[in-house]
């Protein structure tokens, strides 16, 4: 994925409101950018990080700039756009990147799923993709459901979420339910942090998450986990290496 206009750099002095982040320009400007991650983005977000964010055309919005990537430990990068994570997962499956989801004629994005979340309503969510059409006529449809990761602990590991995630236990339960009725059901954690090979679930911020995650991956949902290239000079973020996915007892 390029990021067109290029990346500009500047060190972060805060981030606050959840949505906001004030970074220092080379030249000593202050500039608030917009902070595309609502989460903890915990061991992301130290002032005086390097960080990197994108320029919208868009004159009226209230903030053009938006926080793309921060430098963590003074050498790893991370992608704190969550935004961006279907789009690389999309690319890395039209590029063949991510095999285990080759094969399928079409991708849909967004499409209704599961069980209804309020009485009288069709669907309950939206599934990130659904790959249909398979080549293989003993391969079902497959429902993708995409999370991104950008909790590094170090040693290579990274752990998802950073958070407590009740929507992700409601994403997790009907994953288990798209498999039991008899198709594929893959949850794909897209890793923009260059410091991670290794995923592990982040028990002690989220024992449910935890607990749901080790029962879908025995009722047959698939788990993978594909980390990125981070390359600001070039303003390029993809996925490019698979990912171990561990599930300590």
């Amino acid at each position: 994925m390029k990021i067109d206009p290029a990346l500009q750099e500047g060190v972060l002095e805060k981030r606050y409101k959840r949505f906001l982040a004030d970074v220092k320009l080379t030249g000593g400007q202050l500039l608030t950018l917009h902070c595309p991650d609502t989460g903890s983005m915990k061991n992301c977000q130290a002032p005086g990080s390097r960080v990197w964010f994108s320029t919208a055309a868009n004159l009226k919005r209230k903030y053009r700039h938006t926080w793309e990537i921060v430098e963590v430990q003074n050498k790893h990068l991370v992608g704190i756009n969550t935004g961006r994570a279907n789009s690389l997962v999309r690319e890395a499956i039209e590029t063949s990147v991510i095999k285990e989801l080759g094969g399928y004629e079409s991708i849909r994005a967004e499409v209704p799923y599961g069980k209804p979340k309020i009485p009288n309503s069709r669907h309950g969510s939206r599934i990130d993709f659904l790959l249909e059409g398979s080549n293989n006529p003993q391969k079902s449809d497959c429902y993708v459901e995409v999370k991104n990761v950008s909790l590094g602990v170090g040693n290579g590991l990274g752990l998802f979420p950073d958070a407590v995630t009740i929507r992700g236990h409601k994403h997790l339960q009907e994953l288990i339910d798209v498999r039991k009725a008899g198709n594929r059901a893959v949850l794909c954690f897209c890793v923009q942090h260059t410091g991670i090979n290794r995923l592990q679930p982040a028990d002690e911020i989220d024992p449910e998450y935890g607990r749901l995650l080790r029962l879908a991956s025995e009722t047959g949902v698939e788990l993978i986990a594909y980390g990125a290239n981070v390359d600001t000079d070039l303003s390029v973020i993809e996925l490019t290496r698979k990912l171990t996915v561990e599930l300590p007892v």
